[in-house]
């Protein structure tokens, strides 16, 4: 084993590798379980494989850990990790709780946790690394130290928030989709915890990429005023989406808190069915001037919070140039402009071929547009002739694909050609029944 303590929260996003080279996945977690008076024992390591599926390998099938990277035995059951009574998740879990220092020096958050090998194949809390509350002054940070865990009892109450700081740290670089597998992942408890210390906008992306049910169901445990400020920072139409999911009585209320004009732009899009391009749609597109020049065009697709599905074309139409517009003229894609030199009027590039679509025509006819035309997003128009929207290809894949798509990927074919590529790029050896002791299997 090349080390024999690492700090768990340094292992996450860790690739891990077969014997022969072959990248298996991604750690995600460390699972333990406790025991009546020595360290919590380490069992295994969550880990993210292709088809984000995340599944459960033995620590005795973990052969190194070093170099920021994890290498394995190969053997890795393919089935769906589902924690049992009993198993912690370090990182989802321990990160966050007080302790108290069994000296009667006072208390401390636990910011990471260091796990050791004791014996091959044998590992177990070894280390906690804790912070203790902050002092008087605003700006002072409280001190931290490195203790034991015979040195420390842990605290936190029944019905006691955990703090999930140290948590969103660790994941702060996931990608909105990963951090929204992760979360619906955690116990129900633990999930609305972490909702509640999230950001606006992080806590935005990660509802976006969530079913709707979760959605729903974390929206509710949220205050009106900080749900109408999540809302706010979601795209018009999945703003839409999911309020369109709540009662209507709260629906509304919260479209009242809401920013006026993001709120009229959700009002609009409800107007539509949902199976409906006007349905499917987002009132966010980049839209300019027939006079606005490449170079200008090519800065309004850079923006880097800007969904790449909107930033492979822009819309020109006639003033005013906010949904509903003046006139729509067309659409010019990023490639076509990369083409011409920067002074280029914009005018001048827009595709001729391509006819937008009505706000009532159908989801499925949308649909066939794109796949017929290779395209990444549709204009949508009234009868005037004003650009009132665009549908992209994500908008319509969310329609397309079953309401748990993003939660049972292994449940629907994506998800067994998910497992099947994985079964065959890894050599991985799916093992059918239960966990049995030192086999490694679960």
């Amino acid at each position: 084993m090349s080390a024999t303590r690492v700090f768990v929260a340094r292992l996450a996003g860790c690739a891990v590798f077969d014997p022969a080279g072959d990248r298996v996945g991604k750690v995600r977690d460390v699972l333990v379980v406790y025991r009546k008076s020595d360290p919590p024992r380490v069992i295994g390591l969550i880990v993210e494989i292709p088809g984000k599926r995340r599944v459960f390998v033995s620590i005795g099938r973990v052969t190194s850990i070093g170099g920021g990277q994890i290498i394995t035995t190969g053997l890795i059951n393919l089935r769906r990790f589902e924690q049992r009574g009993g198993e912690v998740r370090v990182i989802a879990e321990m990160l966050g709780r007080k302790v108290a220092f069994n000296d009667g020096s006072g208390e401390a958050t636990i910011e990471d946790v260091a796990i050791e090998e004791k014996e091959p194949g044998e590992w177990e809390v070894d280390q906690l690394f804790v912070r203790r509350p902050k002092g008087a002054s605003p700006f002072s940070k409280g001190q931290s130290a490195y203790v034991t865990w015979r040195e420390v009892r842990e605290l936190n109450a029944s019905g006691e928030a955990q703090s999930a700081e140290q948590l969103i740290a660790t994941y702060s670089e996931l990608k909105p989709a990963d951090l929204a597998n992760t979360l619906l992942d955690l116990p129900a408890q633990r999930r609305h915890e972490v909702a509640e210390e999230l950001s606006d906008d992080r806590l935005a992306d990660v509802l976006e990429e969530m079913p709707e049910s979760d959605q729903v169901d974390i929206l509710a445990r949220l205050g009106d005023d900080r749900a109408a400020d999540v809302l706010d920072h979601m795209q018009p139409d999945d703003a839409a989406d999911l309020i369109a999911q709540l009662p209507e009585e709260r629906g509304e209320h919260l479209l009242e808190l809401m920013e006026p004009e993001e709120a009229d732009d959700v009002r609009f899009l409800l107007s539509y069915g949902p199976d409906t391009a006007g349905g499917l749609m987002t009132t966010e597109p980049i839209i300019v001037s027939a006079d606005a020049t490449v170079a200008e065009g090519l800065a309004l697709i850079r923006r880097h919070d800007l969904p790449p599905a909107l930033g492979a074309a822009v819309c020109v139409t006639l003033p005013p140039y906010e949904p509903p517009t003046g006139r729509f003229l067309g659409m010019v894609h990023f490639q076509r402009m990369l083409r011409y030199p920067p002074h280029e009027r914009l005018g001048t590039l827009i595709d001729q071929g391509l006819e937008p679509v009505t706000a009532d025509t159908s989801a499925a006819e949308v649909s066939r547009i794109l796949a017929s035309y290779d395209l990444v997003s549709v204009p949508v128009v009234d009868e005037k002739h004003r650009l009132v929207g665009v549908v992209t290809i994500d908008d319509v894949l969310d329609y397309l694909l079953p309401d748990d798509w993003r939660s049972h990927p292994d449940e629907t074919e994506v998800g067994r050609r998910a497992a099947a590529r994985a079964q065959l790029t890894t050599g991985s050896i799916p093992i059918p029944h239960g966990r049995r002791a030192g086999d490694g299997t679960r």
